[in-house]
């Protein structure tokens, strides 16, 4: 099997590690936290990438790429890590390009490609944890119309986006909608989160909104799965910088007159450092390429994969700060900042926790032996 990427993989891998280089640093980074946690600009220049339009195919404006291109593009994004909400923008332009009716994907997706509407999915509940199947938003139809009404919860830039892809039931069943957030009957609440990034409460009074599909579960699933994905990607990302700015540190650290990375011990973690970061590599890679196998298969992949990664965010970042000392808790210094943002990723579309009773749950007769 061949795991070498394509030139255009490659090339696309350049582009975003050149923007996020020159474009992105920590000090711009800084002031987006400061600004709120959203830059539009920001997310313009992703879009000028064509980073929006990534699964967007090229009819409707996009690039017509797949889950690998999306790995690159969020391991870049993760080096850096970048505020703005790529993964929701990924979400819900595939949702809306694989479920949508026709006249729904016309509307959006080449704005969506062009960066000039963000589209996010607002899924989570407070009383839901990380269980999709419970959903207390109500949806009603009468004389072809629909409206919705529930509250979600830490919804990504969820004051900022255009429109929001919505689950909520009907007559017992999950469906999903798109909701835009400039309708009658729709408030949000922002705060910041943990990562710096910005999140809302969306409150849904009897809003309008249009169906995109009634088989809402599994679309539902579907678009958590490809989230889970971005998210591991993403967090290989993280990783792979917080490695590299801690063995940096200790190559210019001295105790007794020595570097400390020349210390047996300390070398000895940096080398379970870097097993657990290609531990989680190998699995993000395996969560991508599983995106399009059958549901069962791809819901066990995408619980498995994320559970290492989890693990491996865990122990990168408890050791990243280890290594540093008291520095790596301060805000000033960058380490702080990946580390709370491994903190959050391992949190994000389900903890490690809840993915182990999903990798449990999901065993069959081949249990340990990877499909």
């Amino acid at each position: 099997m061949d795991f070498d990427f394509s030139d255009d993989q490659e090339q696309l891998r350049d582009a975003v590690r050149k923007w996020v280089d020159k474009g992105y640093d920590f000090d711009r980074r800084r002031a987006i936290v400061a600004a709120g946690g959203f830059d539009r600009a920001a997310y313009g220049e992703m879009a000028e990438l064509g980073l929006t339009g990534l699964y967007v195919s090229e009819e409707h404006g996009g690039m017509g790429m797949g889950p690998t291109e999306a790995m690159v593009a969020m391991e870049e994004l993760g080096r850096g890590i970048v505020l703005e909400p790529l993964t929701q923008t990924l979400i819900t332009s595939a949702t809306l390009q694989t479920h949508a009716p026709a006249a729904l994907q016309a509307a959006w997706l080449p704005r969506i490609a062009a960066g000039e509407a963000i589209v996010v999915l607002t899924h989570q509940e407070r009383a839901a944890r990380y269980q999709l199947n419970r959903c207390a938003a109500l949806a009603s139809e009468s004389g072809g119309a629909w409206t919705v009404t529930g509250t979600k919860s830490v919804v990504a830039v969820g004051d900022q986006a255009d429109a929001f892809v919505v689950p909520a039931t009907v007559n017992g069943q999950i469906a999903l909608f798109l909701v835009e957030r400039s309708a009658s009957g729709v408030s949000t609440q922002a705060y910041g989160t943990q990562d710096g990034s910005r999140a809302a409460e969306v409150v849904l009074k009897q809003a309008p909104a249009q169906l995109i599909t009634l088989n809402g579960l599994s679309a539902l699933e579907e678009a958590v799965d490809i989230g889970i994905a971005c998210t591991c990607a993403e967090a290989v990302g993280v990783m792979d910088k917080t490695m590299a700015i801690t063995v940096d540190y200790m190559n210019t650290r001295k105790q007794f007159g020595v570097a400390i990375a020349s210390f047996q011990a300390l070398r000895h973690r940096v080398a379970d450092m870097k097993m657990q970061l290609e531990l989680g590599r190998s699995m993000s890679y395996y969560a991508s390429l599983k995106l399009h196998a059958p549901a069962d298969e791809r819901r066990r992949a995408q619980a498995r994969a994320k559970y290492q990664l989890g693990v491996s965010m865990r122990f990168i970042g408890q050791q990243a700060v280890q290594l540093h000392g008291g520095i790596a808790v301060t805000d000033e210094y960058i380490v702080s900042h990946y580390f709370k943002k491994l903190t959050q990723l391992d949190m994000t579309f389900g903890d490690t926790l809840h993915q182990l009773g999903e990798v449990s749950a999901r065993m069959q007769e081949t249990a340990g032996v990877f499909a």
